[in-house]
């Protein structure tokens, strides 16, 4: 073990049993996030209030990104297929009848058709039985200019049948953007042409609810915001951060730039700034472990799945007012209304539990991909989601080849088994050996992958094997 692990360990061991895991514990007066409190609702689905608005949230979140289509899957997989609206009405009726009331979508969302469907789903339903969060995602150059911004967030509202968004989020601040690193982009979406004070003026006529960002990237641009918030400049009513077991302490080692969300987390807390989660199953990667994790998810309690303990973790620290799932089938909504109705928060040896788990699932060195689709679509015809979903789910049952052992017969299966997996996964011409480096997509990545190194490192492999 060296220093850093025995660090991360250590601090792992000391985060387990002091604030944040509290929730449960602390007396009234001990914490600015005093009014962030449990309470229950329909189905007995665990609710927090909001210490800004007192708005009573279920705490789980229903994201709207990954919406199921006609044709099957979602958006992404089937980027001509409208929404299966049926579909999306029947899981919106289940969410509401068990205590639901969070919906979380944005103009970017499948295929720029989400507000419009989560508009129609939500329509049937008195307006004041439901909190809408949508953002303001003027992540291209051209909607950079104020006249453009503002015609987004109108069209936010026509699409959400509503005079008003309860919860508005500038969104992926931090991230690089048309050529310029994440803070000339954060100033060019929302300084420089005034709509950050334009969004203030909303908020005090009452078309905005609650102000707030969504991070990822530069830290630089998180900690501004926060400053500003210490100094009175502008108040932010919520933050929105990818928090989940892995990401606590390893998600600057998984990518660089990164956060990790002790960091993030800490930083909203001592503020008594309310945290909304991203990311609880890590783009789903922390449901689908390899089963050597299953098995130690399983023996520590075979009650729960693997989903299931990521979300207790999201859930469990002070001051997180929702988790937000992206859910496409309805048996997912059922599992994740069940875990939080209500939730069984995790103690002190849980969470120590998950985090040791974390750093044996962070020495697989899979590729932290969400399969969010930003960095497509390729101009030279890479599917990157695909690439890299398959190199994981190799990682994660255990059939990457190891090199170390070539020559093996276990090595031999495995070599073809991987060779003749990738050919059928995905197809030649959309393969990692036809990146030429261009960057174009590093800039779109949420999780700041460094995509052409990684399609680098994987067709080096794909090569080796079949020289072998």
């Amino acid at each position: 073990m060296d220093r850093r692990d025995f660090l991360k360990r250590g601090a792992a061991a000391v985060a387990g049993t002091s604030v944040l895991l509290s929730a449960c514990k602390r007396l009234p007066g001990d914490s600015p996030n005093d009014l962030i409190r449990d309470s229950q609702t329909v189905g007995g689905m665990t609710c927090r209030v909001n210490p800004n608005s007192g708005d009573k949230v279920s705490l789980l979140g229903f994201g709207m990104m990954r919406l199921p289509v006609e044709a099957g899957g979602t958006a992404r997989e089937n980027p001509d297929s409208p929404i299966d609206q049926e579909a999306v009405n029947a899981m919106v009726d289940y969410a509401m009848e068990h205590g639901v009331n969070y919906f979380d979508t944005s103009p970017a969302y499948c295929q720029g058709m989400s507000e419009q469907s989560t508009g129609t789903a939500l329509s049937r339903y008195p307006r004041n039985s439901y909190y809408i969060a949508t953002k303001l995602s003027n992540f291209a150059p051209d909607t950079w200019p104020a006249k453009e911004s503002k015609a987004m967030f109108e069209r936010s509202l026509q699409y959400l049948k509503t005079d008003y968004v309860d919860y508005l989020l500038l969104h992926g601040i931090g991230m690089a953007g048309g050529n310029k690193d994440g803070m000339a982009a954060f100033y060019a979406r929302y300084m420089d042409n005034g709509i950050l004070d334009w969004l203030v003026e909303q908020k005090r006529k009452g078309r905005i609810r609650n102000l707030g960002f969504s991070y990822h990237g530069d830290v630089k641009v998180f900690d501004m915001l926060l400053q500003w918030h210490d100094e009175g400049r502008y108040h932010w009513d919520f933050v929105q951060v990818e928090l989940n077991y892995l990401d606590w302490n390893y998600a600057d080692e998984i990518n660089s730039r990164n956060t990790d969300a002790v960091y993030l987390y800490e930083e909203l807390h001592k503020r008594g700034i309310p945290a909304v989660i991203m990311e609880p199953l890590l783009g789903g990667r922390l449901a689908t472990q390899p089963d050597s994790v299953v098995r130690q998810l399983h023996k520590r309690n075979p009650e729960y799945s693997p989903a299931a303990w990521a979300f207790r973790f999201a859930g469990t620290p002070e001051g997180v007012l929702c988790v937000l799932s992206g859910m496409t089938y309805m048996e997912h909504l059922q599992e994740n209304v069940a875990t939080y109705s209500p939730l069984r928060a995790l103690n002190d040896d849980e969470w120590d539990f998950l985090l040791r788990l974390a750093h044996d699932i962070y020495e697989l060195k899979a590729i932290p991909c969400t399969a969010c689709n930003y960095c497509m679509p390729c101009p030279y015809g890479l599917n990157i989601p695909q690439i890299f979903s398959y190199y994981n789910a190799c990682i994660a049952d255990g059939l990457l080849p190891d090199m170390e052992a070539r020559g093996d017969k276990e090595f031999i299966r495995q070599r073809r088994a991987f060779l003749v997996g990738y050919d059928r996964t995905v197809p030649g011409l959309r393969q990692a050996a036809h990146c030429i480096g261009c960057n174009h997509c590093v800039s779109h990545c949420p999780q700041r992958i460094q995509i052409p190194e990684e399609m680098n490192r994987i067709d080096n492999l794909v090569e080796q094997l079949k020289q072998l």
